[in-house]
């Protein structure tokens, strides 16, 4: 493409938030665009350009301040994945998620009100397992005149009509996202206690100084209200899953993707993992996750402390990209042995990024007793042209 050609010569990171930026100047009341240029992961991902903060070493989490944006760095997200029924047992899954991207370490100088620096994508995405269909859905703003943008204290995070808000502290919270036929109106009430992800927040995604994000999730929360699909309008609860992150540079030229898990088991036991794959196809020992027990206590895990097998996998026909598709998944350390199975096999989100990410369910032990649960799976990397963000 040549957006992705462009990049090679100038650095990706930048075509691509330009690309973002004419997105949103051509639809400025958060609908998606047309055609947009993809880019390759490493050039999205790595050397950070002059001026950007670095995420260097552990640092204290101040809140509600850190729910909101932090501008001096490149790229950072707020992920909602849950899993829902209905009374009568049909099941969903929903992914909400909103990315702020810099075009450049200073904000302009300039008295339009259009002026701004910052740009927004969100996704939204709906998995109907008993219809055995997968709607996925994009926007672009530019961070101005109120058409997106994030607030820490009263918490909201916004593109269009598209938002997470919270009226006074974090919890409870509402998310709100439509498109197509497809719609959520969910309630989002505390759950497990906030924790952080590798070194006391800090996420080492390579070897060199600085590849790393800031890190923290909500493995577990309560959810309630109303999803929507063509077929109707059903009263659902359930779980989610609230991963936050925020960083400027992450992954090394021979890191071609990762292969992302976050697990909710019915014994209370919460699962995160993540595999960072190199070039060669083999595992890239910065690859890490976070065991949180039932009682809301958190045990990092480095690459060594999980095994990973893939037993099957999946062709898209859209992007011809060969995802795998079930796993095994051990964490010997805490008698974890699973099967992850996708809910349905084809849950790609071809958008102006390509990714795979979707509902899967689980079977098997947990420290010697039978388990079954639910979670979500994000796969990068395997898709030509087009990748979003590392965990």
């Amino acid at each position: 493409m040549p957006g992705a050609t462009l990049g090679r010569a100038v650095g990706g990171a930048v075509v691509v938030a330009l690309g973002l930026m004419a997105a949103a100047g051509a639809a400025a009341d958060g609908e998606s665009p047309g055609q947009r240029p993809r880019s390759d992961i490493v050039e999205l991902l790595g050397a950070a350009p002059q001026g950007f903060a670095r995420a260097m070493l552990p640092r204290p989490f101040r809140f509600p301040g850190d729910h909101g944006a932090h501008n001096d760095f490149r790229s950072e997200w707020w992920y909602y994945t849950g899993n829902l029924a209905t009374g009568g047992g049909r099941r969903f899954a929903f992914q909400l998620t909103f990315f702020r991207f810099a075009l450049s370490p200073q904000a302009p100088v300039r008295a339009s009100a259009w002026a701004s620096n910052q740009v927004y994508m969100a996704h939204f995405a709906v998995t109907d397992v008993a219809g055995e269909r997968f709607h996925a859905a994009e926007r672009f703003s530019r961070g101005a005149l109120e058409l997106a943008g994030v607030e820490a204290d009263p918490f909201r995070v916004w593109l269009g009509n598209w938002q997470a808000s919270a009226a006074g502290a974090f919890f409870p919270q509402t998310l709100r996202a439509d498109d197509g036929g497809y719609a959520i109106d969910l309630r989002l009430d505390g759950g497990k206690p906030l924790i952080l992800n590798g070194d006391a927040g800090l996420s080492q995604k390579s070897a060199e100084p600085g590849n790393a994000s800031y890190y923290y999730s909500i493995p577990r929360i309560a959810v309630s209200g109303s999803l929507a699909t063509p077929d109707g309008l059903w009263q659902v609860d359930g779980a989610a899953w609230f991963d936050r992150e925020w960083s400027s540079s992450a992954l090394a030229a021979d890191q071609v993707g990762w292969d992302w898990f976050a697990l909710q088991l019915s014994d209370g036991r919460d699962l995160m993992v993540y595999r960072l794959r190199s070039r060669d196809g083999g595992t890239d020992p910065h690859s890490a996750g976070t065991l949180v027990e039932a009682s809301g206590q958190a045990l990092g895990l480095g690459a060594q402390d999980f095994i990973l097998d893939e037993l099957d996998h999946w062709r898209s026909p859209g992007s011809g990209a060969r995802y795998p598709s079930r796993w095994r998944l051990r964490v010997p350390g805490a008698a974890i042995d699973v099967e992850i199975i996708p809910e349905i096999p084809d849950q790609e989100l071809d958008l102006a990024f390509r990714y795979w990410e979707g509902a899967s369910r689980v079977t098997g032990t947990s420290a010697s007793a039978q388990v079954s649960g639910h979670g979500h799976v994000e796969l990068t990397g395997y898709a030509p042209g087009g990748v979003v963000m590392p965990r």
